[in-house]
């Protein structure tokens, strides 16, 4: 299992990536978490509301409810033009990070 402050520092990038393809719900994004991770980052869906609703907060993200017959409704996520420039600096932040970490770490491929 990871740990808890790896998967905390990395949520915002996963959602606004999930994001930048289709509007999900919170269910839905984690378990595409989880799938696209082969089970190595797994997040609750309860875990990343805190994250959602501070990212919509910022702008990057909005959200909007949507009831479909026989289901209880559901609020769905998308990325915001704002979200949209936000995620290409934490891309570029990420890879400078784990980069760095790599070669500290001696897990450079060469």
């Amino acid at each position: 299992m990871l740990n808890r402050e790896l998967k905390k520092g990395s949520a915002e990038l996963l959602i606004l990536s999930l994001l930048e393809g289709a509007p999900m719900h919170g269910y839905q994004l984690a378990k595409e978490i989880g799938e696209m991770s082969s089970g190595v980052l797994h997040f609750y869906p309860a875990s990343l509301y805190p994250t959602l609703y501070r990212l919509e907060k910022r702008g990057w993200i909005q959200g909007e409810w949507v009831e479909e017959e026989g289901q209880r409704r559901k609020r769905y996520y998308r990325l915001t033009r704002d979200g949209v420039g936000v995620l290409a600096e934490q891309r570029s932040t990420w890879e400078q990070f784990s980069r760095a970490v790599n070669r500290i770490a001696g897990l450079n491929h060469a």
